[in-house]
């Protein structure tokens, strides 16, 4: 649960940093016609059912754009241990269960890398994937994804 509340941190920092630097770079004539606000834009949504190993299906809205780890870690679901690395792709915590039809709808394949973490998971079948590395794309509204009961973090066993 801490990591989860490390990742939340470290992206809202990021965010605003960002926001602050445009802020900067925006001269003085133009920033009175600013508000040090955002526009809220609302970002496309698709839909997101996750299974936990006793069957219990989540069914969370996810943004286009985003990844499956930062769908759990918005929506604050509580899958223990699960991105432990925050998606640097140095474990295998993550490791999610995708159906044939719905694994064929990511467009990116596996790289090697990934394939070496997946290598270490428990649990893995053909459909597996790292949830960091899972882009969500319009074509994926309505996916469901099994999160396996077991994970192992390869960082303890080193």
């Amino acid at each position: 649960m801490a990591l989860r509340s490390l990742y939340k941190c470290r992206v809202l920092l990021s965010k605003q940093l960002i926001e602050k630097k445009l802020l900067v770079t925006i001269p003085k004539q133009v920033q009175k016609y600013t508000t040090s606000t955002s526009p809220l834009l609302k970002k496309e949504e698709i839909h997101v059912t996750f299974i936990k190993p006793d069957g219990e299906k989540i069914k969370v809205k996810a943004n286009i754009g985003d990844n499956l780890l930062d769908v759990v870690v918005n929506h604050d679901l509580d899958f223990d241990g699960y991105g432990a690395c925050e998606g640097t792709l140095t474990c295998s915590t993550c490791h999610v269960i995708l159906k044939q039809e719905d694994y064929d709808k990511v467009p990116d394949k596996p790289t090697e890398d990934e394939m070496d973490m997946l290598d270490l998971a428990f649990e893995l079948t053909d459909t597996s994937r790292l949830g960091c590395q899972v882009v969500l794309t319009k074509e994926m509204d309505g996916i469901e994804v099994k999160v396996p009961a077991t994970i192992n973090d390869v960082r303890n066993s080193r």
